[in-house]
């Protein structure tokens, strides 16, 4: 007797963060399947640093669009900046005054 096959959608969730507005990250766009597709195929198009982690994404997908992140979230969202921070220095990339 054959089993279904179980295949899981692609997820994916796009944060801003702008330290200099003093709140927390929002979420700017999330998605599965075709739409987590092309959320990643636009980061990568604008030279936006990805970091996989479907746990963190699996929590965060649960928000709305434009909502902070919960301060329950903060040490695992600074984890993602702090991979981007680190992207951003290898890649070049000078903070702007």
């Amino acid at each position: 007797m054959n089993e279904p096959k179980v295949t899981s959608r692609k997820k994916a969730v796009a944060l801003k963060y702008s330290p200099e507005e003093g709140q927390a990250p929002v979420i700017t766009a999330k998605g599965k399947g075709f739409v987590a597709e092309a959320i990643i195929a636009k980061a990568r198009e604008h030279d936006v640093p990805i970091q996989e982690d479907h746990s963190l994404v699996e929590v965060l997908s649960k928000l709305d669009i434009d909502q902070e992140i919960p301060q329950e979230l903060y040490q695992l969202v600074a984890e993602v900046l702090s991979f981007i921070y680190r992207a951003d220095r290898t890649a070049g990339y000078k903070e702007q005054s």
